[in-house]
């Protein structure tokens, strides 16, 4: 409908990349792109790490999987949710900030997201390609050691960046019958659509050109969400001065 859209559409995920640099003044202006994203209550709650030394790099790559791209890629970025430039703001004018609320936690990390959403989507206008990490929130302890990550901020995912070396279909989505609905949550979902959507998204797990496995949305949701995931995070969480009231 329009190149915008086109662009959106397009997405896929990308792990391999050429052996081409980003340079700063690109990647200045992604993130600068990026900040101009949705804030709420304008407090622009995040933080964004480049990692650029290579043996943090490895560490962090051995913790999130492994994955091998998280060292391999042209850029690797942290996304942080931090309060801590809040704080300071309050001190500036006399006022201690309350912390440890719940709301302050949502915000700072939807905050976080639309930032990271953003500066892929930036990256992709201009050719480029990427792939988040939700893998350091396997030891984030240890990414908040190797990054000096105060208190009061966390790492919410890392994102790899560069020039695509690869050119992977993007995967289908749920159909937006599934997702958009007028005045009223949904009483039952359809399983007839999710039927339908497991047999769209099981030809594209046999025919994609890597990686090809007899796969289906509702079988790989159900051996997800029937097993715990991180159960360190509502203790790591805590400990960092998160979610507590």
């Amino acid at each position: 409908m329009t190149p915008t859209i086109d662009l959106l559409k397009s997405h896929r995920s990308i792990r391999k990349f050429k052996d081409r640099k980003v340079d700063d003044q690109t990647l200045t202006a992604i993130i600068a792109a990026a900040q101009c994203a949705a804030t709420s209550h304008f407090v622009q709650a995040y933080t964004v790490l480049r990692v650029r030394d290579m043996a943090k790099r490895q560490a962090i790559s051995e913790l999130a999987g492994p994955q091998v791209w998280v060292a391999r890629a042209p850029v690797f970025l942290v996304f942080c949710a931090d309060l801590n430039r809040l704080e300071a703001a309050c001190g500036m004018q006399d006022t201690a900030m309350e912390k440890g609320w719940a709301e302050q936690f949502v915000t700072a990390t939807v905050d976080a997201a639309l930032l990271a959403q953003n500066v892929l989507i930036a990256a992709e206008s201009l050719g480029m390609g990427g792939v988040y990490i939700g893998g350091i929130r396997n030891d984030p302890q240890t990414v908040c050691d190797l990054l000096e990550i105060p208190d009061q901020a966390y790492p919410v995912f890392g994102m790899c960046l560069g020039w695509p070396a690869q050119d992977p279909p993007p995967k289908p989505r749920l159909p937006v019958d599934a997702v958009l609905f007028t005045d009223r949550y949904p009483q039952q979902h359809d399983t007839d659509m999710l039927t339908a959507y497991d047999r769209t998204t099981n030809h594209y797990f046999l025919n994609r050109n890597s990686n090809l496995k007899d796969e289906t949305w509702t079988h790989q949701m159900a051996d997800l969400m029937g097993r715990v995931i991180r159960p360190h995070m509502k203790a790591f969480l805590e400990k960092k001065g998160f979610f507590l009231k």
